[in-house]
């Protein structure tokens, strides 16, 4: 039998009740924590759909999540699909998978577009960190009773000032089971408020902020290559977009270029190996601009946008995702166009809300 409650924020919530001692699977998304009950016999996508989550689909592979924890088969297979920890997590196609015990899964609930507009909340200093000499990490997180916040990966929120003005910052992550929002802020001479969290912002305080916002998110209908052009911090949304075709198990190919003026402002290359470890389909191409400094590190000299121009002198068969300060933007805008990237195909960080387009968007990536 199903049963339906209301809970306190309006949602409905799912749970089965089953007299006939037929087992009932917990699925649990790693991304959001969002759970839902999976009966004998019921394909795991026909269960998310009852409890009234939409997972996000592949054209090229109908619908599928990578399994980190659990067992499960496909219809008109015999065998087990099973999970061994970090070491195997396959990938498995959830409009034929059948669970066979509660599992964990990276699989993308993009939920409805009504789920991403901005709302305005407080949230937590959890953490900060000293990401560089002039970039600060915070992890914020929502402050008991907000309820955790939702967004794609790339979007981006505004802090609100007491003073009426806003201050906008990328995201630099997915949405997180513990709720975490991550920031990487650099510290702007004569910045009042990037100063102030610098110098004076302490774990405890809280915040106001206004989230989601943006455009700068994946794109689920291509399988071309992909290139990345983070310049200073503008990796913080390509950290989360990256972070996000990983998770997906992306065939597609991935480079990404890091624009910096030294190398101490590559403030997670550790990270960004660790990623190419991990999958062989992605590259990373370090990019110092002032000469000196790269001989000192040993790493490219070049400027972020050129050193892409060099590489890739023909872009006809590329997608190409780019944040950073405007003039890179402006050069990526100009010149990648002219090496043949169609430019729809060029998609950079801009800080706006546009429901329209993330509305196609989401359909697009709902498509099977």
């Amino acid at each position: 039998m199903i049963a339906c409650a209301r809970g306190r924020t309006g949602m409905i919530v799912i749970s089965l009740r089953r007299g006939d001692n037929s087992p009932v699977n917990t699925v649990t998304l790693q991304a959001t924590g969002l759970r839902f009950q999976v009966a004998a016999g019921e394909t795991i996508l026909a269960a998310a759909e009852r409890s009234g989550i939409r997972l996000a689909s592949d054209p090229a592979a109908g619908v599928p999540a990578r399994l980190l924890s659990g067992r499960c088969r496909h219809r008109g297979e015999g065998g087990e699909i099973a999970s061994s920890g970090p070491v195997r997590q396959p990938l498995i196609e959830l409009r034929q998978a059948e669970a066979l015990a509660d599992l964990l899964l990276a699989a993308e609930d993009v939920g409805e577009l009504s789920e991403l507009a901005p709302r305005r909340l407080q949230v937590e200093v959890a953490a900060k960190l000293a990401l560089a000499p002039d970039v600060t990490g915070l992890h914020l997180r929502p402050v008991a009773g907000e309820g955790p916040l939702r967004w794609l990966p790339g979007q981006y929120l505004e802090c609100l000032l007491d003073d009426g003005r806003r201050r906008p910052f990328s995201i630099a992550g997915c949405p997180r089971l513990d709720q975490v929002i991550e920031l990487h802020i650099r510290h702007v001479a004569g910045g009042g408020f990037t100063q102030w969290v610098h110098s004076d912002l302490a774990v405890g305080d809280t915040l106001t902020i206004e989230a989601p916002r943006g455009t700068f998110v994946p794109r689920e209908d291509s399988l071309r290559p992909i290139i990345f052009v983070a310049g200073g911090t503008g990796f913080a949304p390509v950290k989360a977009l990256i972070e996000h075709f990983l998770h997906r198990g992306s065939s597609r190919a991935m480079q990404l270029y890091w624009g910096v003026r030294t190398a101490a402002d590559l403030y997670q290359r550790e990270l960004v190996q660790a990623w190419c470890e991990a999958c062989s389909g992605l590259d990373f191409q370090p990019c110092i601009s002032d000469p000196a400094q790269a001989a000192l590190a040993g790493l490219r000299a070049d400027l972020v946008h050129e050193a892409v121009l060099a590489d890739h002198p023909d872009l006809s068969g590329h997608d190409i995702y780019m944040s950073g300060p405007p003039p890179l933007i402006d050069a990526g805008r100009q010149l990648f166009p002219e090496a043949g990237l169609p430019p729809e195909r060029l998609y950079y960080d801009t800080f706006d809300y546009a429901p329209d387009l993330l509305a196609s968007i989401l359909k697009a990536r709902l498509t099977t």
